[in-house]
């Protein structure tokens, strides 16, 4: 038998995957599916960006770029940043990468080692675990609530900070909760974090845009004085509804105070993964430059169906759904149905056609509840809410 190293027995998944597979095995076999499991705009890239990309190819754009990303796409994201946060930040300390998860593999990967801690959110987005317990570091859930409105505590945070804690993801508007952290609750957790000056903090905030009931998103960066110890994570994926063109960009700091960590991610990407291809950077930079006509509307269409989803789950024996203020999910409670959560979400996969994410794939607390994507259409989540509906009556 081959010996390999034992980091590689800790990693886990994204159980998401996992569902989707098994949802679309289910479809070829004739059955009727409604998927709101997987995490993705249903709506298509916008014709300009993809226009874009085109063009790129036409004009010869098949080459190596810079590890970094094209200046140009890193200039892009400086503008897009300085007009969505008010902060201006050097297209120097801009990285473009192939996707979100990249960010957080680096990031993680940095600080993570035997005898360090990393605190991560849970319920939380499962690669951030994942990925802590394959460094050997130990992985801190920091406990996001139902009874906080699914946004994290700044006294409850800090408490879990200890003299070996290397750093802190924080996520919001959040996955899977569908959480937004106001501003007061971070502005308490960044005046609480002078104190531990030896903690990085990773601020993935990939739902930036997607925010409802009049909630605004407050960026990390808007802290100058964390900023020295800052990595903020981004991307196309959701924005634009670029999943699958795996396009992301992180924001890293590169002083003698912070480590250089651009550079040593700068060396991880040349080590790694060469470049980001040059045809999806300049899709990238039609996003950010073109018209937003379509996020706006796709936000909208976002809006319109978490209420139509709330309202819904709601109204269903045995579920109380929280309204989400940010992202695309629901995280409702499905204690009172009698079903440990994963197997509810399996059930309903097999025998409603109705595909969703038990609350256990996104950490210990996550039993009792269920994840809902309504990125997708209102008709098929009606569909699927009455499906839902008839299951729990049998």
């Amino acid at each position: 038998m081959l010996r390999t190293i034992s980091g590689f027995d800790r990693i886990g998944e994204e159980n998401a995957f996992a569902v989707l597979a098994r949802a679309t095995a289910l479809a070829a076999e004739g059955k009727d599916i409604i998927n709101l499991g997987i995490g993705q705009p249903d709506f298509k890239t916008p014709v300009h960006i993809v226009e874009a990309a085109i063009k790129a190819l036409k004009d010869g754009h098949h080459g190596y770029t810079p590890a970094t990303g094209l200046l140009a796409a890193r200039e892009a994201v400086a503008r897009r940043t300085l007009t969505t946060t008010g902060v201006e930040v050097s297209p120097e300390n801009v990285m473009i990468v192939p996707g979100g998860k990249v960010t957080m593999f680096a990031a993680i990967l940095i600080f993570g080692e035997p005898g360090a801690e990393i605190l991560y959110p849970d319920p939380g987005f499962p690669i951030y675990r994942s990925m802590i317990e394959f460094t050997g570091a130990k992985p801190i859930p920091v406990p996001i609530r139902e009874e906080n409105g699914f946004a994290f505590s700044a006294e409850e945070t800090l408490g879990l900070i200890t003299p070996k804690t290397r750093l802190l993801i924080l996520n919001s508007p959040a996955n899977p909760t569908g959480g937004v952290t106001p501003k007061s609750e971070i502005e308490k957790l960044v005046k609480g974090l002078e104190a531990h000056p030896h903690v990085a903090i990773m601020s993935d905030e990939i739902y930036d845009v997607m925010n409802y009931d009049g909630e605004e998103h407050c960026s990390l960066l808007t802290f100058p004085e964390i900023r020295d110890r800052l990595i903020v994570l981004n991307g196309w994926s959701k924005t634009w509804a670029m999943t699958g063109w795996r396009m992301g960009w992180s924001i890293w700091p590169n002083s003698h105070e912070s480590g250089q960590l651009y550079d040593k991610v700068r060396k991880l990407a040349v080590n790694c993964w060469s470049c980001v291809n040059a045809p999806s950077q300049f899709a990238g930079i039609a996003a950010i430059d073109g018209p937003q006509d379509d996020v706006v509307k796709m936000c909208k269409a976002f809006d319109n169906r978490r209420k139509i989803v709330v309202d819904g789950l709601n109204s269903l024996p045995g579920i109380s759904c929280t309204t989400p203020k940010g992202a695309f999910y629901a995280f409702p409670n499905v204690k009172e149905t009698g079903w440990p959560a994963k197997q509810l979400a399996t059930a309903l996969l097999d025998e409603a056609g109705v595909a969703l994410i038990g609350g256990p794939d996104f950490g210990i607390l996550g039993e009792g509840y269920i994840r809902l994507s309504y990125a997708n259409s209102e008709e098929n989540i009606l569909r699927a809410i009455e499906r839902i509906e008839k299951f729990l009556a049998k």
